[in-house]
This record gives structure tokens, sequence and C-alpha cells, in this order.
């Protein structure tokens, strides 16, 4: 150990081999990021504003689009100048913390979803209770909840790789920092760690990812036994963006990481990462506002709908 170096500082290449293409790069990752912000800042203007949307539905998609602006600012900025100045380089304390952040809203962003499941699930199959059990106390509850564990398992992870030593190489051929290139700048062993992740992930990812389906099984069974087709319809629709953003968001989870790093090129790697990080939180306040009839009601008062759904 006495001959190897510290690492204190870290190289991200970014998107170096796309050369040619970076000016053009840097616009779209640009523009979905304004995107990003106006579009969840928005839904957070409206969800304040209009009394008919003062229910816990949209009071937990206010939370996930806070969590989608910090989660995008925490990415995005960087990316842009990565890409402008074809890489970049950051202390490995930046470097960490970046992690630290990714990681918690990741999390957050997974607990988030359970809860908006267990909401439909009870305004669906539960409805005569719905009132007194979703009061706006026990929603609180949950979102506190939510933010607090998102956080402290993250901290977790944080402070224990904080505790390995870093020794080299010091280059991360990604544009943010991530879990897996950062481990493999340890020359300390990792399997402790490896072992606390997963049984973290547990908690935070698999878990919730099993009480969605779960509800979703017991809403579909519910739906089933509507008798008329509308009154299906009806019951549907008040779930169908949020299993929407559901099934994006843990598709694209699923393919990242848990498809070995062997069986896909670095390029797919890299453009997989950026649609999880960077255009799916654009995505989440276009899908509600498009398939959602209260949100698009809100946006008629203010004239915004037509011109949201010419642009789309």
């Amino acid at each position: 150990m006495e001959n190897q170096t510290m690492v204190t500082e870290i190289i991200l290449l970014g998107f170096h081999h796309l050369h040619s293409m970076r000016h053009l790069l840097f616009s779209i990752i640009l523009v979905v990021y304004c995107l990003t912000i106006s579009g969840n800042v928005l839904i957070i203007v409206l969800v304040s504003c209009f009394r008919h949307l003062h229910f816990p539905m949209y009071f937990f998609l206010t939370q996930m689009s806070i969590s989608d602006i910090l989660l995008t600012t925490c990415i995005a900025p960087r990316m842009l100048s990565i890409v402008h100045y074809e890489g970049g380089i950051v202390s490995l304390k930046a470097c960490i913390t970046q992690y630290f952040f990714f990681g918690a809203l990741e999390s957050l962003e997974c607990l988030l979803l359970t809860v908006m499941s267990y909401d439909r699930y009870l305004a669906i199959c539960n409805p005569l209770q719905y009132n007194s059990i979703m009061d706006h106390a026990f929603c609180v509850k949950l979102i506190v909840i939510s933010w607090v564990l998102g956080f402290f398992v993250a901290l977790i992870i944080v402070l224990s790789i904080m505790q390995l030593v870093f020794c080299g190489p010091n280059i991360i051929d990604h544009f943010f920092c991530d879990l897996d290139p950062l481990l493999k700048l340890l020359c300390s062993d990792t399997l402790i760690i490896h072992i606390e992740v997963l049984l973290l992930c547990v908690i935070v990812l698999i878990t919730p990812f099993l009480m969605v389906i779960v509800s979703y099984v017991y809403i579909a069974l519910t739906i089933a036994k509507i008798p008329s087709i509308s009154g299906k319809k009806k019951a549907f629709s008040t779930c169908s963006s949020h299993l929407t953003v559901v099934s994006i968001y843990y598709g694209t989870l699923i393919s990242i990481y848990t498809v070995p790093t062997n069986e896909r090129s670095l390029s797919t790697s890299k453009i997989l990462s950026m649609f999880f990080t960077v255009v799916t939180p654009m995505l989440n306040p276009i899908i509600y506002s498009l398939r959602n009839n209260d949100i698009r009601e809100a946006l008629k008062k203010i004239n915004l709908y037509p011109l949201i759904n010419r642009s789309i």
C-alpha cells in the first residue's frame, strides 16, 4: 500500500467518442434539462394553486416533481460541462457527493412510486375508507419516511465507500459518478460493500417494486369486477398515468442494473443512463399532464393545455 498513489481527482470521459456530435448533444441535453425544470415546476404550481388538485395523489406528485428537479440538477449541469469540454475532472469528494444525491433521489423515487401505488390501491379497492385512511397527517408521514429513508440508505453506502482506499486508476468512462464505476477505482476488498448494497436495495428497490406489483394485481382484479365498461375505463384512468411512469422507470432501471455489463456496449449503458437520469424526469410531468383529466383541466384554466398538446 505504501507504493500506491491515493486518488484525489477523478477524470470523467463522458461522450468522448462523439466528438463530431458534441454540439448537437449539448443542445439536446440543455433543452431537455430546461423542459424538465419548467415542466416539474409547472406541476408543483398547478397543484398548489388549484383547489380541485388538493388530493393525496397530487400531493405525492409534487414530491416526485421536486425529486425529479433535484435529480436532473444533480446530473445535467456537470454533464453539459463534460460534453462541452469533452471530459472533465472532479475531486473524489465531489464525485462521491454526486453519487450520494443520485442514490438518495433514485431511492426516494422508488419509495414515492410505491406510496402512489398504495394511494391508487386504496382509491380503487377500498374507496369507502379512502378519506379516513389517506388524511393529511398520514400523507405527510409517508412523505417524510420516504425522504428520510432514501437519504439514509444513500448515506450508509457513502460512509462505507469512504472507509475504503481509492488508489487508482482514476478514470471513469461515464458522464457521472455511479456506484459501479466508483467501486472499480477501489483497491480494497469490495465484497462487504457489495453485500451491503444488495441488502439496502432489497429495502428501497426490490420490496417497493414488489409492493407496486401486488397493488396493481389487486387493482386489476377490482377493475375486472366492475360490470360496466365505462366504470372500468374511469377506474383505470385514475391510475394509468402512474402505471405508465412506473413502467418507464422500472423498465429503464432493470435494463441498466440487472443486465450484465459485458452483454451490452459501454455506449448503450451511457444512453440508458442518460435516459434514466435526464429524459425520464422530463417525461413524468408530460405523462401526467396529457393523461390526467384534473391536470388537463388546470392547464386549460391557464390556457396552457392547447400549447402543450400541440408541442407534443
